[in-house]
């Protein structure tokens, strides 16, 4: 078994530090809030330290599921930071979803002084971090992947190598994509679907069988029915991801419509005080133009 740091006990990285734990892993835990790292501790039998240098040090793996390029940074840089922790050969995995630029940059670092880096992103939300079934994309060299692998394995239900460093956040920049459509589309759906005088729930029921379904249709249509978005994966976080990956898009020349238009419409669920709703909320613009909220 691996001694391990792992830096941010949000939503994801609490359970997911927790299964790497359950799995025998010698695990010393960072938090920004330290009382929340002292509850984990005290939670799983690990430790906490007081700084991202602190819990490094010593350790053969450093994992890392933080908020976005600027928390990251802290995390990694700086005399308080894992990299002045980390000895030679030891791993950052970072499960943080960012741009692909701090990525390559922050990896240059860790490589200088002889440590690996893996981009490692993941999907699955919040249930997937508590239940350890999450699909991890994944961007570094070949070596550097496969003894992360072994260990994210924990919490892993599918991991991928997409290539070099950088890889993983671009693969994650397509789950982004893909979903805000996908929850657009399912919205429009099932909003006409009540308009219509149909059961909208049996309908998502028929839908999912079909050419139509989704993970999405199949475990969260109901829930926008019945108007209930507290099911993890925050819109501020959305937006940010899409931001990540509208301004790759527009590094490397491609137009990218739909998710531009979704992204606003996220915005508009911010401006409706939804920052902290599901991404499933977009149904709520529906009712919000028909004045259906209070």
């Amino acid at each position: 078994m691996a001694k391990l740091a792992f830096l941010g006990l949000g939503v994801m990285g609490y359970p997911m530090a927790g299964h790497l734990k359950a799995a025998g892993h010698d695990v010393t835990v960072y938090n920004r809030t330290a009382t929340k790292a002292e509850a984990w501790a005290a939670r799983h039998g690990g430790a906490w330290a007081a700084s991202p240098r602190a819990a490094a040090d010593g350790c053969d793996f450093v994992m890392a599921c933080v908020g976005n390029d600027d928390d990251l940074r802290a995390v990694v840089t700086g005399p308080d930071g894992a990299l002045a922790g980390m000895k030679p050969g030891a791993i950052f995995v970072d499960h943080t979803t960012v741009s692909a630029t701090v990525t390559r940059e922050l990896a240059a670092l860790a490589h200088a002084q002889g440590a690996g880096w893996v981009d490692a992103p993941v999907s699955g939300g919040q249930a997937g971090a508590e239940n350890g079934k999450l699909a991890i994309m994944c961007g570094g060299d070949d070596a550097h992947f496969a003894a992360a692998e072994a260990v994210v394995a924990a919490y892993s239900k599918a991991t991928v190598h997409f290539g070099a460093v950088g890889a993983g956040q671009l693969t994650k920049m397509v789950n982004q994509i893909c979903i805000a459509g996908l929850v657009q589309a399912m919205s429009e759906g099932l909003y006409f679907a009540m308009k219509a005088g149909l059961d909208p729930k049996k309908v998502a029921d028929l839908v999912a069988q079909g050419a139509g379904g989704s993970w999405q249709l199949s475990n969260r249509a109901g829930t926008m029915v019945d108007n209930h978005f507290t099911h993890g994966f925050a819109v501020d976080w959305m937006r940010k991801d899409l931001g990540i990956a509208l301004g790759q898009a527009k590094d490397i020349g491609v137009s990218l419509p739909v998710t531009a238009i979704v992204d606003q419409f996220y915005a508009e669920v911010q401006q409706l005080g939804g920052g902290r709703w599901d991404t499933s909320s977009l149904i709520q613009r529906f009712r919000a133009m028909n004045g259906e909220l209070g």
